[in-house]
């Protein structure tokens, strides 16, 4: 259950005010659809997150488990760093939307904002650090939903309730409290 909560509730914090959340704001207001957005971000995210769980399995089968430990202790402390980090939207991004219709543009754009992002580097670490990468997968992407659903029914109206700092501290707290519970040896029950 571990593997599916923690997952979930670290995305669900790193997301908000990230890039693909500030993504879903701006096809809300520009479509005004939300179903079929909300759609294309659970369509992105389980592709993308799908691909960073894989690879984060492989990597479990692939590097030494004391390897792997220290590897991934380290990510999660670099996590915590970028999650204080704060986002911006690329023009790029947002010019895709007026080609392929909402689901199609939702879609291509959340697909391209989530590669090398936060929450799927995470993705790669928690599927590489928890025994179970569908689980991993499943909370990413339910985290994704937590914090990007909100995003495209509320727009605006929400975004400015929100206290970011604290936010993302609170995301940082929980990278960093996995670093360094992986680098003091709590993934040895799975076997790194």
């Amino acid at each position: 259950m571990e593997s599916l909560l923690i997952p979930t509730a670290v995305v669900a914090l790193a997301e908000i005010g990230d890039k693909t959340q500030l993504l879903a704001f701006l096809l809300a207001a520009r479509f005004k659809k939300p179903l079929p957005i909300v759609l294309g971000i659970l369509a992105a995210t389980l592709v993308n997150h799908g691909l960073a769980g894989a690879l984060g399995a492989w990597i479990t089968s692939a590097l030494d488990p004391e390897v792997l430990r220290w590897v991934l202790g380290l990510s999660f402390l670099a996590m915590a760093a970028w999650t204080l980090v704060p986002d911006a939207i690329e023009d790029e991004e947002t010019r895709i939307a007026g080609r392929f219709g909402v689901f199609g543009a939702t879609l291509a754009t959340f697909f391209l904002a989530e590669m090398g992002d936060k929450t799927q580097v995470a993705t790669v670490a928690m599927a590489a650090h928890y025994a179970s990468p569908l689980l991993v997968v499943i909370g990413t992407t339910a985290g994704m939903l937590i914090a990007d659903v909100p995003a495209v029914l509320l727009g605006d109206k929400l975004a400015n309730r929100i206290p970011m700092r604290l936010v993302h501290a609170l995301a940082a707290v929980l990278f960093a409290l996995l670093g360094i519970a992986t680098l003091l040896g709590a993934g040895a029950r799975f076997g790194f």
